[in-house]
């Protein structure tokens, strides 16, 4: 059976406590925080210069403390941090200076400006005398100007420690001084181990405007809204510049305000500021040699000049140093290679690892953020760009939504003039260029840009814009089929976000068929020390996301699963035993709310199953499940305690059948009972039953049916109980004689009977339990506590009753047992509709009356003591007390009023002398035996009090008469009473105000409240309740007690004698065999997505629904009619480029003809116009660029020969847009630097030469000895003695890092087979057969590539090909070469092509269709990669393999070939 505590050892809890990176957070503060003194504040002294005073060591030894916090939980970590970690702060404090360095500046160099104030500065902007002192001193040995290579100079660290914002709430953070070059691995090194941050599972780089910005309310609020709810249920790390101004501003109050507003038990988000350190203003009060913890450091915007202040919201601070002051942007690269050693490192969330992911958010911006952008997307980072914050950010928004050939500089121009006024006034044409080249690059590269508008396409969260800019980006990597998928859904796991799971991952097929098996198993790995893996991992799996609080990702588990009913119980027996242990209300009532729709769940499946088959859907109930701990569906459901799951007709018409047995369910009771007391009557066929064999047959079959019926064992006990209680009462009241009697020995067998009976129910285990869990089973049952209670009283008893001193306490705990045995009649009448509620209500009321009695007792003892202690001087005897406090106040509750309370009475006697018998009878107080005054006089004694009668003849003046009360006070004297009249009735007054009106009227209505509840469900309570009973007896001996004893004797001999084991009623729980069970989950899988596909269709039928989906359709109705006017467009445009081309081609025809006139004698060389620039022609194939198929129309142009950044240098290329590529186009400021690589083989490549000096000697258009200079696609023009690229302007002049001037000829030979499976089948995907190829991978590349490339002069094989191929096989090769088949001759676009130098190539297929071909065999025997770090493998065609762009349009021609997929 299922046990909660059971899976509390397989699977983790959920966390009540608060989150991990909040938990990560405390232990660091545990690791660096303590009380030390804090370091001495700055002066007063107004800062001189820069602003920044000369630096100087803060002496900790005069320093105060610092101020207590008033938040209670800086109270509680500082109290916590006050002991045990001044060790951690001693390493911190050495491991810090030896790791991390900063710069300072150890040649003081005078420069050429002035500070603000006028004084004297170095190069590196400090003054004088804030350099060391052997700075100032001459150094002849150093040149006159200031070169940071060699003037600055790293030192360990003097800033470090924790950090705390004055006056802002003291905040404490963490921060150090650091190096620009101080590697990032260190760096993540004192963050994760140092500063106890968790690992990120996201990155989140946040760039923009450096300077404050205003922005529209509500997309403010949506902003700080949506990122800091995406870093905080992610657990990811913020990343920003650090300072108080602009969007690291905007990024800080949005922390705060989450800070807030949040409770503790929600995580902290981790917020890491990157800044320099020469432009942070206050700086010197962060230096501390030993660490500061903590540092004070105040905000002092006012002062703050052209420094700006740390942002106090901020959580790290990493303070980037370059030795100089007042400069800004020192710390973009260290912080750029940061962010990817921290994008390269893996995490474990949620239980799987994945490469932590890495985005940038752009806020508003100018140049710079332009930049970082750029970078950004050219490194494969996905950037989620806010529309409408301003500047950079709106230009890219709306350059994003333009088809490529729009995207021109005049467009450029017409969005700064817009949205960057101030700045465009002043920006050169250059830079409009270099904008729009950038620009071009950046929506190139669609996949990694997603622009967020507020309210725009459903968009209302920056979060679920930041993650589905990831999940876009991780499609467009190049992973193969499912690897790809797998990476997405492991993102959302290790997020957390199964919306995003459901609207970005599992779409139409890949929700139903993909989340099984292998893959669900690869997402959740158990913790080290737990149970292995068992055999259902989708059942695992589906508890795991229950107990870690994954409602959504549980949900679409669910959905999945076969045991879809028992899987549905179960999780809702979790969810209520957790909210038992959850503290927070509202957390348990949503368990609670979640169980009841697992409930919901499980009646819905159950309910389609039913009415298709209600014998297959009752298997369903009693099917034993192994995954579910070997139970049932029922049972699951009992002890969940799911009343609307039991109350099902379904399953009550199955309760119903057993409990009537093999009875028709139709049959009377009336005749059950007459056939139960004369069972001839069975013969008649006054009962009817539901097999054939029973009905036909006459002999002793049908009363074994008959007696073995729950139904009639029940009525046989009922009677069988009743003469029990009947004799019992008869021996307690007429025949208890001290030898016990025949009635009396009856009794005792038949408890007997009954003993043995409770003892069958304990040890009873056909399931094999086990004693301990059968005990807590049945002990488990209130109705079982009463039979044993009542068993051991009824022991007591008659061992009393056996001892003859012990005779009448015997009878006396006997006649208290009788009630108890009575009180067990009510188990009985649970059965019937009618009583059977009532008797719930009843014990809900008995609760009720607990809570009440503590009420009462606290007015009745109060009142019963100051009536007692006013009426009553010292009353020694404590039965009279109680009677006094507690019984005659209860008592007056229920109307006993007191006798005399409102006068007095003539109880004034003051007699001479001794009263007769006569006078005390003329009283009329007392009989004549008791009156006192009979035996002597009487004083006089007042008589009058509360509850009691206070005569003298009733009561006792001294209290020594062991049957009446104390007299109350009284004055003799006076002849009055003592105790004060008029307070006696007040309290009286009072007490039956509170008790008879209020308490017992709230007790009325606690008993309705009680009783409302119940009436409301007494359908649903009654059915649920009938099971334990017909369970009950559906496993009891047919025979009533006493007679039972012979069952039990029997059932002894088969287990113990003969050891036979038990046998598993298969009525209520059956084992089936594999393959029918198999039949029937299959069923309920089938019926299952029944269910789900009507539930669907209810909530499209809702109205809300129904409104978001017209919606939808209009959205999607406004973007078709978008993208058809972007088609109209792209059309004109394509029109006009092919337009261009003829053009182009006619240009070209006509220079042929003008050549050949002149060649022919016509005309002369003066005048002749240039050659227009060459493309391919008409029956070549275009350039290969590696564009995808969908890219923008106008992108024509070479694409990778244009990267601002050259490959493998620091040389940047003259920004090139799109219109300004053709040769033919006028560019007048297009002044491209010269670049040629100096190669180790200058034997093979051609002369440097330079911009003004181009080499000589060179014959273009022509074979030059070795190497041929033609070009595939014509004549190419030849300008200032350099050939001229045929496809544009690439922003480079020289050949850079290729060999020769001109074409550099490669070969690229496509090597590939069939894929077959093990059966020797070629493999096929959408009909298509799939191909393999040969690819090679060098160590220092990220992609694979074809065995292809350049070729040594006068060698046929390719060099790259020689590496992987032995010797003796390369003549073999050249042989498949020449046969083999030319895809492609033509224009590569590399990223190494210049204006001067270009690559070109020939691509020939070399396909092996046999896979019994020798020369395969041969050529799988000799690869041999020569490098140990080189692979080479046969991979599968596909279209997002991890292939060069410009090999993959190599291999898509291949595949076209063929016929093959691609």
């Amino acid at each position: 059976m299922l046990s909660c505590l059971a899976l509390r050892g397989v699977f983790p809890e959920p966390s009540a406590s608060p989150a991990g990176v909040k938990a990560s957070w405390g232990r660091a503060e545990a690791a660096l925080t303590m009380e030390p003194p804090a370091l001495r504040k700055a002066g007063s002294k107004q800062e001189e210069g820069f602003g920044v005073p000369p630096r100087r060591v803060a002496d900790p030894g005069v320093v105060p403390n610092l101020r207590r916090s008033n938040s209670s939980l800086c109270k509680v970590r500082r109290s916590q941090n006050l002991f045990g970690n001044s060790e951690k702060q001693e390493n911190l404090s050495s491991w810090i200076p030896e790791n991390i360095k900063k710069k300072e500046c150890v040649y003081f160099v005078e420069s050429a400006k002035l500070s603000d104030a006028g004084r004297v500065v170095c190069e590196c902007g400090y003054m004088r005398q804030q350099h060391l002192e052997e700075a100032t001193r001459p150094h002849a040995s150093q040149g006159k100007d200031w070169d940071p290579k060699k003037h600055v100079q790293e030192m360990p660290t003097d800033a470090f420690g924790d950090i705390v914002f004055t006056g802002l709430g003291q905040r404490v953070g963490k921060y150090v001084r650091l190096s620009q070059d101080t590697p990032p691995g260190v760096i993540y090194h004192l963050m994760t181990r140092y500063w106890g941050l968790d690992v990120p599972s996201l990155l989140i780089s946040v760039t923009g405007g450096a300077k404050d910005f205003n922005m529209k309310p509500r997309l403010k609020s949506v902003f700080r809204r949506g990122l800091v709810k995406v870093a905080q249920t992610t657990g990811a790390w913020i990343i920003t510049g650090g300072s108080h101004t602009g969007v690291m501003k905007q990024v800080g109050e949005a922390v705060r305000d989450f800070t807030l507003s949040s409770s503790h038990h929600e995580g902290e988000v981790v917020t890491i500021g990157v800044a320099t350190w020469g432009t942070v203003h206050n700086r010197e009060d962060l230096i501390h040699p030993s660490g500061g913890f903590p540092a004070e450091y105040v905000v002092d915007e006012e002062g703050q000049g052209h420094l700006t202040c740390l942002d106090s919201n901020h959580s790290h601070f990493i303070l980037v140093d370059d030795g100089t002051h007042g400069r800004y942007g020192v710390e973009i690269p260290l912080r750029t290679r940061l962010e990817r050693f921290i994008s390269e490192q893996t995490t474990e969330r949620g239980g799987v690892a994945i490469k932590i992911p890495i985005v940038c958010v752009v806020l508003e911006g100018g140049p710079g953020t332009l930049h970082t952008i750029y970078n950004a997307i050219t490194n494969g980072t996905p950037c989620v760009v806010v529309a409408g914050s301003g500047r950079v950010a709106d230009v890219l928004a709306q350059a994003a939504g333009l088809p490529m050939s729009e995207v021109t500089i005049s467009r450029t121009q017409r969005s700064l003039s817009v949205f960057c006024q101030e700045m465009f006034e002043t920006l050169p044409e250059s830079r409009v260029v270099e904008w729009t080249k950038k620009i071009q690059d950046i929506v190139r590269r669609r996949q990694l840009l997603t622009i967020f508008r507020e309210g725009k396409d459903g968009q209302q969260d920056v979060d679920v814009a930041i993650l589905q800019a990831l999940l876009k980006a991780s499609r467009s990597h190049d992973h193969v089929g499912h690897e790809n998928w797998d990476h997405q859904l492991k993102l959302a796991v290790a997020w957390d976000r199964v919306d995003i799971a459901r609207s970005e991952i599992f779409t139409d097929e890949r929700q139903r068929k993909q989340v099984q098996g292998v893959r669900l198993r690869s997402l959740y790995k158990r913790s080290p020390g737990h149970v292995a893996f068992t055999m259902d991992p989708v059942r695992d799996l589906l508890i795991w996301a229950v107990v870690q609080n994954r409602r959504e990702l549980a949900e679409i588990i669910w959905a999945q699963s076969q045991d879809c009913i028992a899987a549905a119980l179960a999780c809702s027996k979790i969810l209520k035993e957790l909210s038992k242990e959850e503290e927070d209300t509202d957390s348990s009532e949503e368990m609670l709310a979640l169980a009841d729709e697992y409930e919901h769940r499980a009646i819905g499946v159950f309910t389609e199953c039913y009415r298709k088959d209600e014998d297959r859907a009752q298997k369903l109930l009693t099917r034993v499940s192994e995954a579910w701990g070997k139970t049932t569906c029922l049972q699951l459901a009992l002890e969940a305690k799911d009343m609307k799951f039991v109350s099902h007709g379904g399953v009550q018409a199955f309760l119903t059948k057993v409990w009537w047995g093999q009875l028709c369910v139709d049959n009377r009771l009336w005749r059950v009972i007459l056939c139960m007391l004369a069972f001839p009557l069975l013969y008649t066929g006054l009962i009817s039953f539901r097999e054939r064999r029973l009905r036909a047959g006459r002999g002793l079959l049908r009363v074994r049916a008959f007696f073995n019926a729950p139904v009639v064992i029940f009525h046989l006990n009922i009677l069988s109980y009743f003469a029990f209680l009947c004799v019992f009462a008869y021996v307690l009241m007429v025949d208890f004689q001290p030898t016990p009697s025949w009635c009396e020995c009856l009794i005792y067998l038949w408890l007997f009977s009954l003993v043995c009976e409770e003892l069958r129910q304990l040890f009873s285990d056909p399931d094999e339990f086990g004693l301990m869990k059968m005990a807590l089973l049945y002990f488990s049952d209130f109705w079982n506590k009463l039979d044993v209670g009542a068993i051991l009283l009824f022991i007591a008893g008659l061992t009393c009753r056996l001892i003859p001193g012990l005779l009448y306490p015997g009878r006396i705990i006997l006649s208290l047992d009788f009630i108890m045995f009575c009180l067990r009649l009510m188990h009985i009448f649970t059965i019937s509709k009618t009583l059977g509620p009532k008797i719930i209500i009843v014990k809900r009321m008995m609760k009720d009356v607990f809570f009440f009695l503590f009420l009462l007792a606290v007015w009745v003892v109060s009142f019963g003591v100051a009536k007692q202690a006013i009426l009553i001087h010292n009353e020694r005897r404590v039965d009279w007390i109680f009677r006094g406090v507690v019984y005659q106040s209860y008592l007056t509750i229920f109307g006993q009023m007191p006798a005399f309370i409102d006068d007095v009475q003539p109880g004034l006697y003051a007699l001479d002398g001794p009263r007769s018998v006569t006078e005390c009878d003329a009283l009329d107080v007392m009989p004549d035996s008791v009156c006192p005054c009979a035996v002597g006089g009487c004083a006089p004694v007042f008589m009058q009090g509360i509850g009691v009668n206070f005569s003298l003849d009733q009561c006792s003046p001294n209290g020594t008469d062991p049957y009446k009360p104390k007299c109350p006070e009284s004055d003799a004297v006076r002849q009055e009473p003592a105790f004060p009249e008029w307070l006696t009735v007040i309290l009286l007054c009072l007490y039956l105000l509170f008790t008879n009106i209020l308490l017992l009227n709230l007790l009325i209505a606690m008993f309705n409240y009680t009783f409302q509840q119940v009436q409301e469900h007494t359908d649903q309570i009654w059915k649920f309740q009938r099971h334990d009973l017909i369970e009950e007896y559906q496993g009891r001996p047919p025979a009533p007690p006493p007679f039972i004893v012979l069952s039990h004797l029997h059932l002894f001999i088969k287990r113990v004698v003969l050891k036979i084991p038990a046998r598993r009623r298969k009525q209520l729980k059956n084992k089936l065999e594999k393959n029918e069970e198999a039949a029937l989950l299959s069923w309920e899988i089938y019926l299952k997505e029944s269910y789900l596909q009507n539930q669907q269709y209810q909530q499209k039928q809702r109205p809300e629904q129904k409104i978001q989906d017209i919606g939808n359709k209009i959205s999607t109705v406004v973007d078709l009619l978008e993208m058809e006017s972007l088609k109209r467009s792209g059309s004109t445009g394509q029109r006009l480029a092919s337009l261009e081309e003829q053009v182009a081609q006619m240009s070209r025809a006509l220079h042929w003809v003008i050549k050949a006139l002149r060649d022919g004698g016509f005309g002369s060389e003066e005048g002749i116009p240039a050659p227009a620039p060459q493309k391919a022609s008409e029956g070549q194939d275009l350039e290969l660029d590696g564009r995808q198929e969908e890219e923008d129309v106008g992108d024509s142009h070479h694409v990778n020969a244009r990267h601002l950044l050259y490959p493998d240098s620091h040389v940047t290329r003259f920004p090139v847009p799109n219109e300004k590529v053709p040769w033919e186009t006028e560019f007048p400021i297009y002044q491209p630097p010269f670049y040629t690589d100096d190669r180790k083989d200058k034997g093979f490549v051609d002369p440097a030469g330079s911009a003004r000096e181009p080499p000589s000697g060179i014959s273009y258009n022509a074979v030059d000895g070795p190497t041929d200079r033609r070009s595939f696609h014509g004549v190419y023009a030849v300008q200032d003695g350099l050939p001229l690229n045929p496809m544009g302007r690439t922003g480079l002049r020289g050949r850079g890092a290729l060999g020769c001037f001109g074409p550099n000829h490669t070969l690229q030979p496509v090597i590939t087979r069939w894929r077959r499976n093990q059966d020797g089948a070629i493999c096929r995907k959408s009909i298509k057969k799939m191909l393999e190829v040969l690819v090679v991978k060098h160590p220092l590349s990220e992609h694979w590539a074809l065995p292809g490339g350049s070729r040594d002069p006068g060698e046929m094989l390719p060099r790259k090909l020689k590496q992987v191929l032995r010797r003796e096989f390369w003549s073999s090769f050249q042989n498949l070469l020449t046969q083999g088949t030319e895809v492609y001759k033509g224009y590569v676009d590399d990223p190494r092509n210049t204006d001067n130098a270009w690559i070109e190539t020939v691509a020939i297929s070399i396909h092996f269709p046999d896979q019994s071909d020798m020369d395969l065999k041969r050529l799988n025997s000799h690869l041999h990669a020569c490098d140990p770090g080189m692979s080479v493998r046969w991979q599968v065609v596909d279209k997002r393999i991890p292939l060069y762009a410009n090999h993959k349009t190599i291999l898509r021609k291949v595949a076209a070939l063929y016929g093959a997929f691609y």
